[in-house]
């Protein structure tokens, strides 16, 4: 390996900072890669596009945002000290507390002197005759890297809502993906919430305590399970963290992250009661998992009959909690139930009894324009001081396609990804050597516990690594046919169950233009990470290893 050094770039006399790894984005994901890799001995430069660290946890600033997993399972498990010493206070934590956990581990194994905030990656080019990547920044820095590992996240790169005007409203304009770094008091305002994805859901409910009006835009009507969010009760904290290395285990080998019960019946095999108490237990359980309700019956996610049985369950419940049957009803989602993204809410079903909040269907009366004043449908004009855009991202690929990455022969991965991206287990793609995404497309990712997930890469990223160190190897780069055979293969388990019959960003459907394909891989999480120890234990079957 290197160590950092300069040398000259021959058609400009610029000098060119030699290290052996840029990592792009310092998150959970990126930071945990610059501690693997520091520990190896490399000389890692982390680019960070914010003011701050903590990548979703920095940028998700708006009111309610909290992760939707246990924070004793949402959490880093490489350092026993660290799972020990930190103490949680909720069931699921807030952006606040997922912030300073972040930034106590960023302090605690002294992360931040490799960190370079406020700098956007703006292009990665393989230099074939040198085996290294040319790293550009808008900040006018070129960095030669013998290692590109993209960390930029799954859900990172906010879509607006694709309607003209956008730029002419003269009031407030805020999207959640990209939260003022204070508070904003929305007391006495007349507020618009448009979207009812995971943002929408959580920023709805507290908007609406303070604001004189809101205004929700709902395109689809979303299946919203509760958070039953309470304290930790201190037992509970003692009893996970007295037996965390079986706890992580279980995580490590189940289907999404989460250890939970295997289901041995579908929901057709019981009676009708038998189902609806084991529906309602999970609803009315403070304790429950955001997957518990997907995991109880083996055909939930793969049988339209079966989903149908939970999906009426909380069409039900909705219309228990809507007081208004009109209102009520459009709340109802009509489609398969878990196969666009479920989501953890808190009274966000109740918030429409409120007097001061409207529902506006725009499935049925589309937006046509923001105007300097508010919103237009396609029937009626409406007047805001502040418009909230909850319309969510452009998932998996879209903070990939945000930099301009070029492979061998200057080819482009955008181009590459025209039809769909094509990896070979998330992780790496043919004709980029060198170059790492973690938890990239073709990977569990999104439909696991994110940070199961993002130790597992960056282990194996890490391992390969040393792996090609030892071996005196120079690059490692995906086959084209293993990553052939790997997209077929996600695309071929992903068709097995109901995720395909159903628009959503798991499928790329939510931004115009992009290729319909299943983004991730819904094969388990623990099915997956025996793919790659097998990939590895076979001297990187897939891979060419070159010197």
């Amino acid at each position: 390996m290197t160590t950092t050094s300069e040398r000259s770039a021959s058609s400009t006399g610029q000098k060119t900072r030699e290290i052996d790894a840029v990592v792009v984005g310092a998150g959970f994901a990126g930071l945990y890669t610059l501690h693997k890799l520091r520990g190896l001995g490399l000389s890692v430069q982390v680019y960070e596009a914010g003011d701050g660290i903590g990548g979703t946890w920095y940028w998700n600033r708006y009111p309610g945002a909290r992760v939707d997993v246990k924070s004793m399972y949402y959490n880093y498990s490489f350092d026993p000290e660290l799972e020990q010493e930190w103490e949680w206070t909720e069931k699921l934590p807030p952006q606040p507390e997922l912030l300073r956990y972040i930034n106590h581990v960023a302090d605690r194994f002294d992360l931040r002197k490799d960190v370079q905030l406020r700098t956007r990656v703006t292009a990665a080019v393989y230099d074939e005759s040198a085996a290294r990547w040319r790293i550009t920044t808008d900040q006018g820095e070129v960095v030669s890297a013998r290692f590109a590992i993209m960390a930029t996240g799954c859900l990172s790169a906010p879509k607006m809502v694709e309607v003209p005007g956008i730029e002419t409203f003269r009031g407030r304009s805020f999207h959640t993906g990209n939260w003022p770094d204070q508070e904003v008091d929305f007391s006495g305002r007349r507020v618009a919430v448009i979207g009812t994805g995971s943002s929408g859901v959580q920023v709805i409910p507290l908007v609406a305590e303070t604001a004189e009006k809101l205004t929700v835009f709902q395109r689809t009507a979303n299946y919203v399970l509760p958070a039953g969010n309470h304290a930790i009760d201190p037992e509970f904290q003692r009893d996970i963290k007295s037996r965390y290395r079986e706890v992580r285990k279980a995580n490590r080998e189940s289907s999404f992250g989460i250890a939970r019960p295997e289901a041995t019946t579908g929901a057709l095999e019981v009676s009708e009661d038998e189902r609806n108490a084991f529906y309602r237990a999970v609803w009315e359980d403070k304790d429950s998992e955001l997957v518990s309700m997907l995991t109880g019956y083996t055909d939930t996610l793969t049988d339209e009959a079966a989903n149908e049985t939970a999906a009426q369950f909380i069409r039900d419940r909705i219309a228990e909690i809507v007081t208004d049957p009109a209102v009520a009803e459009l709340l109802q989602p009509s489609g398969l139930f878990g196969v666009k993204r479920p989501v953890l809410g808190t009274d966000y079903y109740a918030t429409f009894n409120r007097p001061n909040v409207r529902l506006v269907d725009v499935s049925a009366t589309p937006l046509t324009e923001v105007t300097e004043s508010g919103l237009e449908t396609t029937q009626e004009s409406f007047e805001f001081d502040d418009i909230i855009y909850a319309t969510g991202y452009d998932a998996m690929t879209g903070a990939l396609d945000a930099v301009d990455i070029r492979g061998r022969g200057g080819a482009a991965l955008r181009e590459k990804w025209a039809d769909g991206p094509v990896t070979y287990l998330g992780l790496a793609v043919a004709g980029f050597p060198n170059l790492f995404t973690i938890t990239g497309p073709g990977s569990p990712a999104v439909l696991s516990n994110m940070l199961v997930s993002i130790e597992q890469h960056v282990d194996w990223v890490a391992d390969a690594i040393d792996t090609m160190r030892s071996k005196g190897v120079t690059t490692m780069e995906a086959r084209a046919d293993a990553e052939q055979e790997w997209t077929r293969h996600v695309g071929e388990v992903g068709d097995m169950t109901l995720y395909p019959k159903v628009d959503s960003w798991y499928v790329g459907s939510n931004v115009p233009g992009k290729p319909r394909v299943m983004y991730a891989y819904i094969g388990g999480v623990g099915a997956y990470r025996e793919k790659c120890d097998q990939v590895a234990a076979d001297d990187y079957d897939g891979f060419t290893l070159a010197r």
